[in-house]
């Protein structure tokens, strides 16, 4: 929807062309193929209002940023050719009514676009309620230049940039300013950009460049540039842009060099790197993607090599444009969207790596989010400050800003762990916090007041479980959506096993099950068919109890020699073991163990001291709860 076409699409080097024969319709749609839309749409708009004419002229408004003329346009184009309109159109109406903050309009043609109703007064409404931060933006001054964007930190006191300022350069035909050239300068205290310089020949061609990244080092450097060589794609010919690599020796940049992923068949825009400097990020529309262009990351090996590109997948990805992607210090994942839910044009969001892999985005809000293109997102997250671009005005300009925690968003879940039935307070048991796809989000163990306490994010759905030995878990599920709350408090009762099943006691040697005696046949280890039947008994239990995991041990009593003992209840564990396992109780909820001789219940503890009642005591199957 943009005049930046650098933002978001392949980049086309045309310049130098006369457009004269304002009445050829042909001249027109070459121009509007060029993406020339400026002059283009000053053709269109003399020609007679066919259904293609009206498509080009709303889709040249549109890409331009004129959107009050490309809302006028398209309603035009649906009035009169509604019933044979691609569903595509139904999405640019709809986003350039967004621009124009008519929503209710906006989410007719979203609905028809996705299928699904859309209401965007009631996500804004909703994200109001539940944004983590307020965001402070102020307009940087940057005196000489009309278009700046893609502000990022550039060692400790300085800033890099691309500009439109270079009027020697050839103007671009999408947007009639200069190519851009990228400059670094520093910030003053009252937000003022001095001291700027634009970066050597070596980077600066007379191509299109933008969005420079450095290493921790500041000894190397990443940023796009557009090709100088067009190729076919579709029915146009266009000139992608290319991810390079600068090294910094001896004072200057040298050693330009194309990453090998890029290609002249599609575009590699956006670098970003993680703090460790070890992983790229970039946006692609290479084939592969969901659509448009999509969020990447590859590898940058110890020698210097790349790996293959990675999809970030549909979490992120949209069969839109998903764009810019920033990774600050705490591996927080930032882009630009304008296929997730958002104010209208491109949306900052956010995403959080948990186990390695990023969750669902959230919309930053309306305190730096517009109805137009809000993009180039960067922050230093301890220093709660950062820089983002946007052409809310009309052109691309670039803020600083401050962000604070919302005070009535501070989302967290806090609570006590207690004995159901007795209520004591139950230390030292395990509280978890999952996340909607039961990934382990955090957990800790509770101290001496079983009091815990997590962080959590707007706009998810969560489970808090709390574990204790000998105890039946319990699970309790919350949302921060717009129908649950910024804050819960959830008192965790776990009931013990003995309290729930009259057969489980608690015991000198541990929570146990207890059953009938279990007998074996002389100097025999096999499960007869009445221990089948009492070992039923625990097979159900654990049935009940997915979660319980239980010690099977035997015993002996003292007669006969210890190692003959010690061997023989091995055995008999062994085979109590399998035979739960073969009735469906998961291996992994079991564990078999042989004590012999070594732990009798009485004192019969020699051989001739007792009687053989006393001594058949000691001849057992035990079953303790470990979990």
């Amino acid at each position: 929807m943009k005049k930046h076409i650098y933002i978001f699409a392949s980049l086309l080097l045309v310049s130098g062309m006369a457009f004269a024969q304002k009445g050829n319709t042909k001249r027109a749609d070459k121009l509007f193929e060029l993406r020339a839309f400026t002059d283009a749409a000053e053709l269109y708009e003399t020609k007679n209002r066919t259904q293609s004419v009206l498509q080009n002229l709303a889709d040249s408004y549109y890409y331009n940023s004129s959107l009050q003329k490309a809302v006028k346009t398209y309603r035009e184009l649906f009035l009169e050719y509604g019933d044979s309109i691609d569903i595509d159109y139904h999405f640019r109406y709809g986003q350039a009514l967004k621009g124009v903050k008519n929503y209710k309009d906006a989410d007719k043609h979203l609905t028809m676009y996705y299928r699904k109703p859309v209401n965007t007064n009631a996500f804004i409404q909703s994200l109001e309620k539940t944004t983590p931060h307020v965001f402070n933006l102020e307009q940087i001054v940057n005196e000489g230049s009309s278009s700046d964007f893609g502000l990022t930190f550039y060692g400790d006191n300085q800033v890099a940039f691309a500009s439109a300022r270079n009027t020697d350069n050839p103007a671009y035909v999408w947007n009639n300013l200069p190519y851009l050239d990228l400059y670094n300068g520093k910030l003053t205290d009252d937000n003022k950009l001095v001291d700027i310089k634009p970066f050597s020949e070596a980077i600066n061609t007379s191509s299109h460049e933008s969005n420079a990244i450095f290493t921790q080092d500041g000894k190397t450097m990443y940023f796009n540039r557009t090709n100088e060589t067009r190729t076919k794609t579709g029915d146009v010919k266009i000139a992608h842009i290319k991810i390079y690599k600068a090294e910094l020796v001896d004072g200057a940049w040298t050693n330009v060099t194309a990453l090998p992923f890029t290609s002249d068949a599609y575009s590699t825009e956006h670098p970003a790197l993680t703090k460790d400097d070890k992983t790229l990020y970039f946006a692609s529309d290479m084939p592969g993607t969901l659509g448009s262009f999509d969020i990447y990351k590859v590898a940058i090996n110890d020698d210097g090599t790349y790996g293959e590109p990675i999809n970030l997948g549909p979490t992120i990805n949209t069969v839109h444009r998903e764009q810019f992607p920033f990774l600050s210090e705490f591996n927080v994942l930032y882009f630009s969207s304008i296929g997730h839910e958002g104010y209208g044009g491109l949306d900052v969001f956010r995403s959080n790596m948990v186990n390695g892999d990023f969750d669902k985005p959230v919309n930053l809000g309306s305190s730096i989010n517009s109805n137009l293109d809000d993009f180039a997102y960067v922050v230093r997250e301890k220093d709660n400050m950062g820089y983002v671009s946007s052409n809310r005005g009309g052109f691309d300009r670039m803020f600083g800003f401050a962000r604070e925690v919302n005070p009535l968003t501070i989302y967290q879940v806090e609570g006590v762990v207690k004995d159901k039935n007795s209520s004591e307070l139950l230390t030292g048991s395990l509280v978890t916090l999952f996340d909607e796809s039961d990934t382990v989000i955090q957990d800790a163990i509770v101290g001496d007041d079983a009091y815990y306490i997590f962080k959590i994010e707007p706009n998810k759905k969560y489970k808090i479980r709390g574990t204790r030995k000998a105890y039946i878990p319990q699970d309790v599920e919350f949302s921060t959506d717009s129908k649950g709350k910024v804050q819960h408090n959830i008192y965790l009762n776990l009931e013990s096993f003995a309290d729930a099943e009259t057969r489980i006691k608690e015991k000198e040697r541990g929570v146990q099950v207890e059953l009938e005696e279990i007998y074996f046949d002389f100097d025999k280890w096999d499960i007869r068919e009445d221990a089948a039947q009492v070992l039923n008994v625990l097979v159900d239990i654990m049935k009940k109890y997915p979660s319980m995991e239980v010690e099977v041990s035997a015993h002996t009593d003292v007669r006969g020699p210890d190692e003959y003992n010690l061997n023989l209840s091995k055995r008999r564990a062994a085979s109590t073991l399998e035979y739960l396992v073969s009735q469906g109780i998961d291996r992994d909820r079991l564990k078999s163990i042989g004590y012999g001789e070594t732990q009798p219940l009485n004192k019969c503890v020699k051989e001739g001291i007792c009687s053989d009642d006393e001594y058949n005591e000691n001849r057992r199957c035990e079953f303790t709860i470990l979990k």
